[in-house]
Formats: C-alpha cells, structure tokens, sequence
C-alpha cells in the first residue's frame, strides 16, 4: 500500500508525495522529496488517511494529480497512473540537510532585496513579496503581487544571470500574500489562512450586510486589506436563525393592529415592532419572538 504524505514549504505552500518506505514518518519530521527538476525540504504535516483525504481524488496542481493512487478508477478511460511515476518523500532529511535549507532561509531577504532592486530598474508594476530558494538551488521562486499582467521576460533573464538558476515568478494576490508573510489579525491571534484555514475561500459583503455588521472597510478587513475571512465562520449560523424571524420593514397584523418590524435581536429572541397610523407612526414595542408567533397565530395572516 503506498502511503500519501502531506508536506508543507516556506509560506505555508503544501504539497502531496508518496512514501513507499515500510517504516513510518512522523509529524513535523524534515524530509527530502523530489520536485520538478530537483529536490526539495519540507516538513511533513499530514500523514496515511488524513493527507489521502486532504488531497483528494480530483486534486490538481500537486504530485498526485490524476487518478489517485489510493482509488483507482478503471472507468475513467485513463487507466491506472504508475505508483514509481509519482513524486516521493526521497528520504529523511539530516542534521546537514536543515543546516543547509536554514542557510537559504537567511540568504532569501537579502535576495528579495535584489530582486526589488532590479524590478526597479525595469520599471516593472509590480511589488515584489517574497522569494523562496529550492533546496538544491536550482531554482528560485519570486513571488509579486500586481494590479494588472506584466511582461517580466527581460527581468527573469536578469535573475537567472545574476543567480545562476533557473527563475520562476509568480503573481498572488493580496490574501496569498498575507497567507505566505502572516501575520496578527485585529483578534490579536496569527492570521487564519496562515495557521490552520485550509483553503482561502471568496468573501463577500453580503456576508457583513447578512451579519449587521459595520460596512465600514476600515472595521471588517484584515490585513490583506480584503475582506476577513472570519466574516465566513457564523454566516450560516445567521442565515438559518433569521428564518424564524418576519423579515424587517414588514407589516404585521397583532392584537395591537398593523406593526411594521423595526429590527430582530436573534439572540435575546426579541423583535422591535411600531404602530402603523394614519400620522406616519406610532407607539413601538419590543416582544419576545415566542409571544409574536403566539399573537399572529390568533389573527389574520400578515399583510405585505
């Protein structure tokens, strides 16, 4: 049985290989795998069933893509894909292997800083983020955020000169980038999509709008300047509980005659509601939810 690894890069980047050892890996184990045109030194973050599942049979973009090896799937018309086709976890990494990948780490500001230097010489429109060196230093990631598309064939000639490997630049937007740098959100905790957000999902205002909450920017992005992804977490919750509740700015018929509901509070069950009289308006009141469903139920259907 070939054993699907998880394995997590600089900046959160993960990636899926094979483990065809009998002998098991362990969590947060270094280890040495084999990427595109050389080797690469990651830390092993998810093991067996629970990678498998991460992964996922229709995965893309990553070492397993294809059929899976753990379910195939003769109707697909593709065939079983080779098990030694598949990039693998190489080997444990040594003492000397994290030596070496901590000495790359170091060099990377100072690459980032060279790479700023000659963007600017090219008077390219973009901003440079990050760069990530591959273990072996065959290859060289720079990562650039950008409003529009840039034509960056003059400066990738540059930087292969000037290090000697081969460049890869690499457009992310404003969440990726926080997602790769982190940082502390307004919470006072490390940003999600940086420690355990599994995947950056898109983020509405309708969310806010759904939530009552303040539509002031300043008050519900993060510190990608979008939206907070946490804006996601109880939106369903809010969904489903507004259900039970008449929607605002409708008129009800009670005991006390038409009501236009004025605001809900889902959590202490209450609703705001005020007479509709011929000046304009009246009294309002506050009632529980229970008692207005009681009330309603003893009068005529609402009226629009």
């Amino acid at each position: 049985m070939i054993d699907v690894v998880e394995v997590r890069f600089k900046g959160n980047r993960k990636e899926y290989f094979t483990w065809p050892s009998p002998e098991p890996l362990a969590l947060h184990e270094a280890v040495i795998v084999e990427v595109e045109r050389g080797e690469d030194l990651g830390r092993v973050s998810a093991l067996g069933p629970v990678a498998a599942k991460k992964c996922g049979t229709g995965c893309s973009g990553c070492s397993l893509a294809g059929p899976h090896p753990l379910s195939p799937s003769p109707q697909s018309g593709e065939g079983e894909r080779r098990s030694d086709a598949l990039r693998k976890v190489l080997r444990r990494a040594t003492a000397g292997d994290a030596a070496v990948a901590a000495g790359l780490e170091r060099e990377e500001t100072a690459v980032r800083r060279k790479a700023m230097d000659r963007v600017r010489q090219h008077s390219l429109p973009m901003k440079v983020s990050d760069a990530e060196w591959q273990w072996d230093k065959k290859k060289l990631t720079v990562y650039f955020t950008a409003e529009q598309r840039v034509d960056f064939r003059a400066l990738v000639r540059d930087l292969a000169s000037l290090f000697h490997a081969r460049i890869e630049l690499r457009q992310i937007g404003a969440r990726d980038e926080a997602k790769r740098l982190d940082g502390v959100g307004r919470c006072g905790r490390q940003y999600c999509c940086s420690s355990w957000l599994p995947e950056l999902r898109p983020v509405s205002l309708s969310l806010a709008k759904d939530q009552h909450l303040s539509l002031n920017p300043s008050q519900i992005s993060g510190g990608c300047g979008r939206l907070l992804c946490c804006l996601r977490y109880e939106h369903d919750f809010y969904v489903q509980t507004r259900k039970r509740f008449p929607k605002e700015g409708r008129v009800l018929r009670t005991a006390a005659g038409a009501e236009r509901v004025l605001a809900v509070d889902i959590f202490r069950e209450t609703v705001t509601l005020r007479v509709e009289g011929e000046g304009g308006g009246g009294d309002t009141r506050v009632v529980a939810l229970e008692k207005l469903t009681a009330e309603l139920a003893r009068v005529e259907p609402p009226v629009a």
